[in-house]
């Protein structure tokens, strides 16, 4: 079996990376709902463990918002690296394969659509 080309290692990182960036969005929007419905929580707090699943809440939403800027600068580098494998496969001519080329444009077309939406 030939080795991994370092073009679908390097589609591969980007598209890893998209979706984990996805994900903590997702995780992110599902740990505000849960705070805003302890928040808007009346009555009778029984066993008054309310207000220390609030923080807990809280702190945990505080912490995914603290790895996306890591996470988007990761796609940023994984991106860069992308493109400059592009341009080295492109230079092959017609030795190039076009379904890596086809695969890694689809990743840099995904991450630059990520990388808006976070902005």
């Amino acid at each position: 079996m030939p080795p991994t080309a370092p073009l679908t290692i390097a589609t591969s990182s980007v598209q890893r990376l998209v979706k984990e960036e996805a994900s903590y969005h997702r995780e992110l929007e599902e740990q505000k709902k849960r705070v805003a419905k302890l928040e808007s929580e009346t009555g009778a707090d029984e066993d008054g463990n309310r207000e220390f699943l609030l923080k807990q809440e809280q702190r945990a939403a505080d912490e995914t918002k603290a790895v996306l800027p890591t996470l988007k600068q990761k796609i940023k580098d994984a991106l860069a690296k992308l493109e400059q494998l592009i341009v080295e496969e492109g230079h092959k001519g017609s030795e190039s394969n076009v379904e890596q080329l086809t695969a890694a444009k689809e990743a840099v077309s995904q991450a630059m659509t990520a990388l808006r939406e976070v902005s």
